[in-house]
């Protein structure tokens, strides 16, 4: 049974480093939701999970190095996507998986990163990435770090979907409901304020 199966050491990687184009430009892992900057939202719900906190940014490095154990930035200056992010995270974690997050769905729990590890423990070697419903959510994923060398070949072909890359390395879903609340993407300030009034 899928439960009675170990589940597996990773590193963590929290994505930040967009160009915030939804928010104004804005930086938006440092904006606050419940009196937090988000990227503080997503450390405290992964912090226990690993010994190797890895954060994904392009700028203000200095604020965001206090919720991690090291940062990672693109090798290139023209914000080519979430896939430069998560190929610099791969190439430096230190365990076996990544497990990948956006900053920006504070709603995640620690339920719902259980079960992508236990996913993953099931089918060793894939890639498992979250769909909710019918649509893929390539930024929540847990990928093998074995998968390293395909991956660094898909970008070097000119790939840059995170979706067509994972489910191309035989990437399996973990399935949730379409309504899911959990997967909420806080990617506008409209989304922020109308998610904060309702917490309030």
């Amino acid at each position: 049974m899928i439960d009675s199966i170990p589940l597996p050491a990773c590193s963590v990687l929290l994505l930040a480093g967009g160009r915030g184009q939804r928010m104004g430009g804005q930086d938006k892992g440092l904006l606050e939701w419940r009196d937090q900057p988000l990227i503080a939202q997503a450390q405290q719900l992964t912090r226990a999970l690993s010994d190797d906190l890895i954060i994904s940014c392009n700028r203000n490095a200095e604020r965001y190095a206090a919720y991690a154990d090291r940062l990672v930035q693109d090798d290139s200056t023209d914000f080519p996507g979430p896939l430069a992010g998560i190929r610099a995270g791969l190439a430096v974690a230190r365990h076996a998986y990544l497990l990948v997050l956006p900053c920006d769905a504070p709603l995640l729990d620690p339920s719902l990163l259980e079960a992508l590890r236990r996913q993953a423990a099931a089918s060793p070697e894939r890639p498992v990435l979250v769909r909710q419903g019918q649509q893929w959510e390539p930024l929540l994923c847990l990928i093998p770090k074995s998968l390293l060398g395909a991956l660094e070949l898909a970008w070097q072909a000119g790939e840059r979907s995170p979706r067509q890359v994972l489910l191309a390395l035989g990437g399996v879903a973990l399935e949730c409901p379409a309504d899911d609340p959990r997967l909420a993407n806080l990617n506008t300030p409209a989304l922020l304020e109308q998610s904060a009034k309702r917490d309030s």
